[in-house]
């Protein structure tokens, strides 16, 4: 008996996992207004004006709050887009991207 001609047949089973979500959260300071991390939250977030107040408040009461969670890409352009507008108001908010 010789052993030609065998074949062997391999198939590859691929899993795509969901992409991970991260949170951006954003720390509480004594000199980032109130008022500006609202409008932030607004204007980059989509949040409602009821919506922002509450995670303001949160913010502020708990030293940081979770403002939303995303796939790494936007949360990531999310929390550069917050740096920039905080600078560019001269307030010191600092905000992390976390994987959840």
């Amino acid at each position: 008996m010789t052993m030609t001609d065998i074949q062997t047949l391999t198939k590859e089973k691929i899993k795509l996992d969901e992409p991970g979500m991260y949170d951006v959260i954003f720390l509480n300071d004594n000199i980032t207004t109130m008022e500006f991390v609202v409008k932030v939250l607004k204007q980059i977030f989509g949040k409602t004006p009821e919506q922002a107040q509450n995670i303001t408040t949160k913010i502020h009461q708990d030293g940081q709050g979770i403002v939303g969670s995303y796939t790494h890409e936007v949360a990531e352009q999310k929390g550069i887009e917050t740096t920039l507008a905080a600078r560019q108001e001269n307030f010191p908010l600092q905000v992390k991207v976390k994987k959840q």
